[in-house]
């Protein structure tokens, strides 16, 4: 059973910064698609950022080019930067890893975006 574990979550004004991070307990350089969703209150959860086949980035349509997803193998780390946050951008932040049929979830981190 593979483990992700989040943190980097707090609460930021408007317009600030957070950086997340995702420690995987498996090797992430054998992942098909490891990425951030977030679900805030009474909304589903959506791709904020995905890492598909160790080459490609996606992210969602509402990042603009805010936020940057990397990678460090040595340490099966995920991280999401995030800069020039808005209330909107409040929610819980999961990670999500996939081997093959086999999908993770980790428990969330919650992100809070002060006005």
């Amino acid at each position: 059973q593979v483990q992700l574990v989040e943190s980097g979550g707090g609460l930021v004004q408007s317009g600030g910064s957070l950086k997340l991070a995702c420690v995987a307990s498996a090797n992430i350089l054998t992942t098909n698609v490891m990425g951030w969703y977030r679900q805030a209150p009474g909304k589903e959860r959506e791709l904020v950022a995905a890492v598909i086949n160790r080459s490609n980035s996606k992210y969602g349509d509402f990042v603009k080019g805010r936020f940057a997803i990397s990678r460090d193998y040595s340490k099966n780390t995920m991280y999401l930067r995030m800069d020039n946050l808005t209330p909107e951008d409040t929610a819980v932040y999961y990670c999500n890893a996939r081997w093959g049929t086999e999908n993770y979830w980790g428990q969330g981190t919650q992100v809070t975006v002060s006005s």
